[in-house]
């Protein structure tokens, strides 16, 4: 028989699977630390408010304004006391660029992974504005509002005198916001980065060529123990001058005699609001007193004519005094009629000086919780309830 073919050789072990290709990962570092994002949103945040109710003009909201500008101010000092004390990025000899640094990045040098020098930049200007911002804020505060820490020092000329620069400084503030984002979308675009989402995470890609930095050790406890105790100062500096006395406020006590004779008819006025003058007409025309006849004895009409004027317009140093009464110079002296007046009222609907809470537009005491002592504050505004439905 022929023999059988041989049987086939055994068939090759299967060979083993392909491994899973990976995609190489993109070695990330930490940049901005907890407390420089916290900061970085919380300032964002604090400067739009202040400056939304700033340029608003509302007095209603000017603590708010006062509130959001404080608060810049005191992230700005806590960041300065950080940028001492911090993580690598957050140090100013980090960052802060010399002319040759400037000229490197302008040129197209290496990359940095905290603040590049154009935006460390952009930093110490918005430290050095919100700062001047807050000073002459608080400065504007005394001399016009008569309240704060600087309200014994500054005079109302004075702080008028700052306002101007005050409301130059905002522009500022702004303008300089503007040319962050327009940075911030240049350089994230030119470095093909998120630096928004950057802020966020406090994550970087750590790139071939990247500038070198030093690592430095944060001291937080350290932080925590000056930014202590800067608050307390300005805690105490604030107290220690609210205890002083305010220099050109009204006469807080109304005279007993003009305060009964006058108030049977109106609110007893604070002699602040008119000037000497304007109470000498007034006196003297008492038979016909804004269409009515309001005549009283002579001995009376002696005594209230001198109060009036030795405590009018010109003895104070207040807002009122100087844009409102300084400017009522013809009878029939009607505060109500001013143009400065109505402007500050001209929101202020038709129906609330018509309520019964109020009954009249001379009725001040009725919304001013200070009218009587003629200051006016700003803080001292209280619409009654009724009037708001």
């Amino acid at each position: 028989m022929p023999t059988a073919a041989p049987s086939a050789a055994p068939s090759a072990a299967p060979s083993a699977a392909p491994a899973t290709a990976t995609a190489p990962t993109t070695p990330q570092t930490r940049v901005w630390d907890l407390f420089v994002r916290v900061f970085h949103w919380s300032l964002v945040l604090s400067v739009a408010l202040a400056a939304a109710s700033g340029f608003l003009l509302e007095s209603r909201i000017l603590l708010i304004h006062i509130s959001a500008g404080l608060a810049a101010a005191a992230l700005i000092s806590a960041r300065i006391v950080w940028g001492f004390t911090g993580t690598t990025y957050a140090r100013f000899a980090e960052f802060v660029p010399g002319p040759g640094a400037i000229r490197e990045h302008l040129a197209g040098g290496n990359r940095h992974l905290g603040h590049n020098p154009l935006g460390a930049l952009m930093v110490l200007a918005l430290v050095v504005l919100v700062l001047a911002l807050a000073a002459t804020g608080l400065v504007v505060l005394g001399g016009v509002d008569k309240s704060g820490p600087f309200a014994p020092w500054v005079s109302y000329a004075q702080g008028s005198g700052v306002l101007g620069l005050h409301e130059a400084l905002a522009f500022g503030i702004l303008a300089l916001v503007a040319m962050h984002f327009a940075g911030v979308i240049f350089e994230s675009r030119r470095s093909h980065e998120n630096l928004t989402r950057a802020m966020v995470t406090g994550v970087k890609e750590r790139r071939p060529g990247d500038h070198a930095s030093a690592p430095r050790n944060a001291h937080p406890t350290l932080a925590v123990v000056i930014i202590g105790a800067l608050a307390a100062g300005a805690w105490g500096v604030t107290a220690s001058q609210a205890a002083r006395p305010v220099p050109g406020l009204p006469v807080a006590t109304l005279d007993a005699t003009y305060k009964s004779t006058c108030s049977e008819c109106h609110i007893a006025y604070n002699p602040s609001l008119l000037p000497a003058a304007a109470w000498q007409g007034i006196m003297a025309g008492l038979k016909d007193h804004f269409g009515e006849n309001a005549s009283i004895s002579a001995a009376e009409a002696e005594t209230i004519t001198a109060w009036l004027t030795a405590n009018a317009a010109e003895t104070a140093d207040t807002k009122v005094a100087h844009r409102l009464a300084a400017r009522i110079t013809e009878a029939p002296f009607a505060m109500t009629e001013q143009r400065y007046w109505k402007r500050l009222h001209a929101e202020i609907p038709e129906a609330v000086f018509a309520s019964r809470a109020v009954g009249a537009r001379s009725n001040c005491a009725a919304c001013h919780g200070d009218a009587e002592q003629g200051r006016f504050s700003p803080f001292a505004i209280d619409l009654p309830k009724e009037t708001l439905k």
